[in-house]
């Protein structure tokens, strides 16, 4: 994320930082040094609630801020059951003060309007706000664009139909992922893993190659044989730092077209993957899909957790790249 040199500027990344416009809402963004270090966003408090602001800024402390920008989204709707947003940002500048966490800066935005509560210069901020700037002619979005990166969903609603399951997926590819679902009591159990392992390395090299989907075979054999916990902890850990945008793009895809009670594993990764790529929000979207095609999927239930609990991303990639090589052994070395 570029520098944010002013409100504006800030007030133009939280789009990008959290993958849509947010409406109703807190966001924060934990500042190391001069940079961005995570965005969160959580639904706007209804009323003061000391452990909440607690927990937000707890999980700010261990990402390693050592500041915080706030802002607060005050929703439209029957403003009288809310507190004001000066309130909700005194209450949230309490908490990150307790940790340690300094304020640089905290916005009210209501409707179309929006003011820093710690200005106290009414020129600059006057009590009825200003304007909020032009999103499409900000900097910060030219900057974005210019570096690659796709417009926010106008809303979230637009983010979880991102990855929303692709109408019409013919029966024939139903019936081809079906006859690589893998049983857990197969005699050949060790085979299959292997021959799904070799398949999600397959294709990942065709998404490293800018080839896609291109086999609608070894597409069809990475999503059956994920059925198994092995093969799918393999691919949990397959992707680095390098790799990691076109594995993005391999899961997102995948999880458009799985079937029906094929979601759950692919929904699972694409969501660490999200989350370890700062998209918080599209992370938990995804944790939605895995749990509505299996309720209790236990990977999914585990990374809602490890989400919720505000795990740095550091910390979660540090725990997969330690379970990987033991999955590989298991896979590759097994009998």
């Amino acid at each position: 994320m570029t520098t944010l040199t002013s409100p504006h500027d800030l007030l133009a990344a939280i789009p990008f930082l959290i993958g849509y416009h947010p409406s109703d809402s807190l966001v924060l963004v934990a500042i190391k040094g001069d940079l961005v270090s995570m965005a969160m966003r959580v639904d706007y408090p209804k009323n003061e609630n000391t452990e909440a602001y607690d927990l937000l800024a707890h999980h700010l402390k261990l990402d390693g801020a050592d500041a915080a920008l706030m802002l607060a989204y005050v929703p439209s709707d029957k403003p009288e059951l809310y507190e004001t947003g000066a309130e909700v940002l005194g209450y949230m500048a309490i908490s990150l003060l307790k940790n340690s966490i300094a304020i640089r800066e905290s916005i009210e935005v209501i409707g179309n309007r929006w003011r820093s509560v710690i200005c106290e210069d009414i020129a600059c901020c006057p009590p009825e706000g200003k304007v909020l700037p032009d999103f499409d002619s900000s900097r910060v979005a030219a900057e974005q664009v210019m570096a690659g990166r796709t417009l926010p969903f106008i809303d979230v609603s637009k983010l979880a139909d991102s990855i929303a399951a692709l109408p019409n997926v013919g029966v024939d590819f139903i019936t081809q992922v079906e006859s690589y679902f893998v049983h857990e009591d197969a005699p050949d159990l060790n085979e299959k893993q292997r021959d799904g392992a070799t398949a999600v390395v397959d294709l990942g090299q065709l998404y490293e190659f800018g080839r896609g989907s291109s086999d609608p075979d070894l597409v069809a054999q990475v999503i059956g044989r994920l059925s198994d916990i092995q093969v799918r902890d393999y691919a949990l850990g397959i992707h680095n730092a390098e790799t990691i945008e076109s594995y993005w793009t391999m899961w997102k895809e995948l999880l458009r077209i799985a079937p029906v009670g094929y979601v759950a594993p692919i929904a699972s990764i694409f969501a660490a993957v999200a989350y370890e790529s700062g998209q918080g929000a599209l992370a938990h979207k995804a944790l939605d899909r895995a749990l509505i095609d299996n309720p209790g999927y236990s990977l999914a239930l585990l990374l809602r957790r490890v989400f919720s609990a505000g795990w740095p991303a550091t910390a979660f990639i540090q725990m997969r790249e330690q379970l990987h090589p033991k999955v590989k052994t298991a896979i590759f070395e097994g009998n």
